[in-house]
């Protein structure tokens, strides 16, 4: 994936993530609450995912049903090693020390973790 998800984007994306395909008003219906979009706001984000190439859309009579293109697996890896890259140098032990320092790790955190590396180091 070459080109940046907004905010919004990932929104409607994560609603096509959860159940695809829908029409432009079903995902609306889901992303509406606490949002105050209406249809064509979403209609609009769907066109510019599509001109992103992260998802298609079918026509089913009159109206389109979309469905995501990029697996979420691979949309995370791809914005998590972004992540790594721009902000830790592509390193992974300073994110982890960051955020034992800011108290974001949690005892559960910490064990799936240890899990992840003891499993590595097997």
């Amino acid at each position: 994936m070459s080109e940046k998800i907004s905010e919004a984007e990932l929104v409607v994306m994560e609603a096509l993530w959860e159940r695809a395909p829908q029409t432009a008003a079903d995902v609306a219906d889901r992303v509406a609450a606490g949002r105050d979009w209406s249809v064509q706001t979403v209609k609009t984000l769907l066109f510019r995912l599509m001109a992103k190439d992260v998802i298609a859309a079918d026509q089913d009579g009159r109206r389109f049903l979309y469905r995501p293109l990029v697996p979420r697996e691979e949309y995370v890896a791809g914005e998590s090693g972004r992540l790594v890259n721009r902000l830790f140098g592509g390193r992974v032990s300073p994110l982890v020390a960051q955020l034992a320092s800011q108290d974001r790790l949690t005892a559960e955190d910490i064990a799936e973790l240890e899990e992840i590396l003891k499993g590595l180091k097997s």
